[in-house]
């Protein structure tokens, strides 16, 4: 080969650097995506629920080649668990704005989103709320809180409406847990009640580890309820069903956010039937993208979805889509983007009110019959 010769040493070198080039502009950089919630204790089965959902947005998001900016992009999940323990959950928060994250999708529990949620507004980091419901986490003026999910004025609040305008009950009563969450919802489905012109006869608590009601269903028995609101987590809101039953309590049950899954019916057993619940936003199989969204959940993990599962996806792509459209994954460029995001998601409209609260927020109301929730009602507009 005549025109073959011995190309210098620094003929090779550049050689190998314009090889190099193209497979260096596509590599993907990556974005880290913050994600906290109890995944060990009583409230583990929530928080892992929590996660898969965020875990699907994020594989999904790889699936689809997301871009940002023109550069492909990969989507790293960073999860702690905060142990449903506001101590515990500051730390985490902290650990999370040290790891440099891009976005926080958390907390679960309201008692811990609301200290964790101080942090990450010092820090200017979004914190997308896809469980926590406490109307105190959006009503403090922050510029970094956004929730893809109806606050406990919304759900709660429908709740003690429809309580005493459809159910039509006369005499009600009220037993919470006394956390954040618990009487959260339990304060503002009282406000409803008695704005509509309801009767509240009697308001018991309990503990979020307690096992043992009867000394407050007691109390609430005695004074002849037709209807009890409870404003906790399974496995107390299953138990206070159960021991309903043992006390000889007729009342409608009416559990809030988090008592609609299959656990309650596993733990409250025969006596579940009957049993109503409102939860947030509109029912999976209402839609044919919530329908597809169950069916994968389930064929990738093997469960039904528990109850949040959803709201983890659309808070995921929440934050996408706002680093899409600000073409930056850096919080202060994408943050204006967020406020003003509008999109569909699995769980409904996805939209904010000034103070990062979900606008037009949906809920919805089950009922326990033949041994499984079935839908009742779902309101919208809130």
């Amino acid at each position: 080969m005549r025109f073959a010769k011995t190309l210098s040493p620094i003929a090779v070198a550049v050689g190998a650097l314009l090889a190099v080039a193209p497979l260096a502009s596509r590599a993907q950089s990556v974005v880290k995506v913050g994600f906290a919630a109890p995944l060990s204790g009583p409230n583990a089965n929530y928080g892992k629920d929590l996660e898969n959902g965020v875990k699907m947005a994020l594989e999904d998001a790889k699936a689809q080649g997301v871009k940002i900016n023109g550069q492909p992009v990969s989507f790293e999940l960073v999860a702690e668990d905060d142990q449903a323990d506001p101590r515990v959950g500051v730390q985490v928060a902290q650990k999370l704005v040290d790891e440099g994250v891009s976005v926080v999708v958390g907390h679960f529990n309201s008692g811990t989103t609301i200290p964790a949620s101080d942090l990450y507004e010092k820090a200017g980091l979004p914190d997308i709320d896809p469980a926590a419901t406490n109307p105190v986490i959006s009503g403090r003026g922050f510029k970094n809180i956004f929730m893809v999910i109806s606050s406990d004025a919304q759900n709660a609040g429908t709740a003690g409406a429809y309580a005493v305008t459809t159910t039509k009950a006369k005499r009600i009563a009220v037993i919470d847990d006394r956390t954040a969450f618990g009487q959260g919802e339990a304060d503002e489905f009282v406000k409803a009640v008695k704005a509509h012109g309801g009767e509240i006869i009697d308001r018991e608590y309990t503990t979020n580890q307690a096992t043992d009601f009867k000394t407050q269903l007691t109390n609430i028995k005695s004074k002849n309820p037709d209807l009890i609101f409870v404003g906790a987590l399974n496995p107390q809101a299953a138990g206070i069903m159960k021991q309903m039953s043992q006390l000889g309590i007729k009342a409608q049950y009416v559990g809030g956010g988090g008592v609609k899954d299959v656990d309650f019916i596993k733990l409250a057993g025969d006596v579940s039937e009957g049993a109503m619940a409102w939860e947030y936003g509109r029912p999976l199989d209402s839609t044919p993208v919530g329908a597809k969204f169950a069916e994968r959940f389930k064929q990738k993990y093997g469960d039904d979805v528990l109850s949040y599962a959803p709201f983890g996806y659309d808070a995921a792509w929440a934050a996408i889509k706002a680093m899409q459209a600000a073409n930056s994954t850096k919080p202060g460029d994408y943050r204006a983007k967020l406020q003003n995001i509008s999109f569909d998601g699995i769980t409904g409209h996805i939209e904010y009110n000034a103070n990062g609260s979900l606008k037009n927020g949906s809920s919805t109301v089950y009922q326990v019959k033949n041994g499984q929730w079935v839908t009742v009602k779902t309101v919208s507009g809130l």
